[in-house]
């Protein structure tokens, strides 16, 4: 063999580049695995959506290793000879990070792996490319909207063969076999390039090994040419002759989305190339919190405020599955009233034209806007617990065209993920039909449906021990006889609890049973407090408590202002601040 590589090298060498030499002796090289004993963790169990950890947890000795051997063994025999997704956001770690995964998953019979270019793909990328390439699944490197860099946060999560995140059951085994692994297998001089498009092939304990890396944008662009009009789309943003661009404004936050909003907005729609920014991945994200939301994309909401020449603003998250909308003059648009528009007007969308509409969820604590415009156009209605796999099952069951949640996501069945590119693209194409600003398309909304004043506090990285204590008093009123019935009065406004419980959900496909999912305390007015502890945090807990009322005359009133009363009978019953010691909240949505 090495007789063999010398004559290969003394032939390529008057013919070919040095690049092309190295990868002529690597597809000819034998490689070895071997096995490397470990120790388990104990702090390796998946929150909402993966592992999620400071990078300092994940450069730990096997850390990072077990990991995705565990992942690996929780598929049993379908890795052998099989083809795995691997791409994020491009957070600090990521690179490391692939270097393992390459090396183990050639060292467990993996046959092929599709990686984007430079670690890159964002997250609904890899839901459809699993789709489009029929792979087992997809390892995602990402802590979504978490903030990145050495000293912050990396995940890991597993997607399963439909491109959508891995069920409860799946999770549970994973964690299990993190508490038992003994070893781990891998091919320690596999050396594998993944900045630039090429397959490149290797020989492992005898097996062909292969690693295609590919462009992250050019499967998901096909997709969304398949759902959108973008003749119509150019036109709106690059303007035609008799009218003129409609002017966006798009912050990658320096995460994922920024190579996609390159190519789609600037390239393919001839938005104007001031239209982006924070388009340049970052593994830091620029030391911005790449969390799409008022506060934290307050550069973003400043200048669409600031500059009237703007008629949209959108916002994206690190992996980009999350988007914010906002419309002229920073008209805000919650992520619960843009579930319910999108919903009401999805003839507008050439994909739903075809394929039709089967229903519509929402995660338990997004606003209740959507239902109504379920119940209007007689359409399935789901309440789901937080967390996109439990929109999987609808939508493979064909029950689903339409789902989102209150923390920033919007997604169709196009993928099993949500999608912030997509939700932008959606929210154009009914601006383009309506020929109506972003406003306007809510004050007409509201008219016909009445408006959820719905609003989210966030208390993070608060005690862990205090923050459960708090969950623990909150599930103590549910047992408590007297608290059904009871009166709470702020502000002038009176609210009668009609119910308490802790939601539970029962998947109407294949009957598995969630609990504990968040305790909700339900008015006879219909308005309502809901009380979770995040699992996307990395260390901690993130107490979430959201506030929902409805009004059925259309107004324009604030929402903080209307919700105020509800606010503080929310701090009442759960006794947030005796508990936690916190004044205020980190984030108010």
């Amino acid at each position: 063999k090495i007789l063999n590589n010398y004559l290969t090298l003394k032939l390529y060498q008057f013919h070919y580049p040095f690049e092309f030499i190295v990868r002529a002796i690597s597809i000819r090289m034998s490689l070895t695995s071997i096995t490397v004993p470990t120790t388990p963790f104990g702090d390796q169990k998946p929150g909402t959506s993966g592992l999620r950890k400071k990078v300092a947890v994940f450069m730990q000795k096997h850390y990072t290793e077990n990991f995705i051997q565990s992942i690996l063994d929780a598929q049993k025999d379908k890795t052998k000879g099989c083809t795995l997704i691997v791409g994020g956001d491009g957070r600090y770690f990521t690179t490391q990070s692939i270097n393992i995964i390459i090396r183990i998953a050639s060292a467990n019979a993996v046959h092929k792996l599709i990686i984007g270019r430079r670690g890159l793909l964002s997250t609904p990328a890899v839901s459809s490319l699993i789709r489009t390439h029929k792979c087992l699944g997809g390892i995602v490197l990402t802590a979504s909207h978490n903030p990145g860099g050495i000293r912050n946060d990396f995940g890991i999560k597993y997607n399963i063969e439909n491109g959508g995140p891995a069920p409860d059951q799946m999770t549970d085994e994973i964690y299990e076999l993190t508490g038992k692994i003994k070893e781990y297998k891998i091919t320690p001089d596999l050396d594998c390039d993944f900045q630039q498009p090429g397959v490149q092939q290797f020989e492992v304990d005898g097996r062909e090994f292969v690693v295609e890396v590919i462009d992250p944008v050019d499967d998901y662009i096909q997709l969304m040419k398949s759902i959108f009009d973008f003749k119509k789309l150019s036109n709106l943003l690059s303007g035609t002759e008799t009218s003129p661009p409609f002017n966006v404004l798009l912050d990658s936050m320096n995460g994922v989305t920024g190579v996609y909003v390159k190519r789609i907005f600037l390239e393919e729609l001839g938005s104007n190339q001031d239209s982006a920014v924070h388009i340049i991945p970052l593994d830091n994200f620029g030391e911005i919190h790449p969390d799409p939301n008022l506060t934290y994309a307050k550069e973003l909401v400043d200048k669409v405020r600031e500059d009237s020449k703007f008629d949209l603003g959108a916002a994206f998250d690190g992996d980009g599955d999350r988007n914010m909308i906002i419309g002229k003059n920073a008209f805000f648009v919650t992520p619960s009233d843009s579930l319910a528009v999108i919903a009401n007007n999805l003839d507008c969308i050439p994909y739903f034209q075809t394929h039709g509409v089967h229903g519509f969820a929402r995660s338990m604590p997004t606003g209740a806007a959507v239902d109504r415009v379920a119940q209007k156009l007689n359409k399935e209605m789901f309440e789901v617990p937080t967390g996109w796999k439990y929109f999987g099952n609808l939508m493979d069951a064909g029950r689903l065209s339409l789902c989102g949640e209150e923390s920033f996501g919007t997604g169709s069945d196009h993928i099993r993920e949500k999608d912030g590119i997509w939700a932008v693209l959606a929210w154009l194409s009914i601006i383009a039909h309506k020929q109506m600003s972003v406003e306007e398309i809510l004050k007409e909304h509201w008219k016909i449906y009445g408006r959820n004043y719905f609003t989210r506090y966030d208390y993070e990285e608060c005690e862990s021990e205090a923050a459960n204590k708090m969950m623990n008093h909150l599930e103590s009123l549910i047992d408590d006889k007297n608290t059904v019935g009871k009166n709470f009065t702020s502000c002038g406004k009176t609210y009668v609890i009609k119910q308490i419980d802790n939601f539970s959900y029962v998947d109407p496909i294949d009957n598995s049973v969630a609990k504990n999912q968040g305790i909700r305390v339900l008015f006879e007015d219909g308005s309502r407090l809901i009380y979770r502890l995040s699992g996307t945090g990395s260390s901690g807990a993130t107490i979430r408590v959201y506030i929902d009322s409805y009004e059925k005359s259309e107004t324009t009133a604030d929402a903080q202002a209307i919700l105020k009363p509800l606010v503080n009978i929310g701090l009442e019953i759960s006794k947030l601040k005796a508990f936690t010691g916190r004044e205020e909240p980190t984030v108010i949505t």
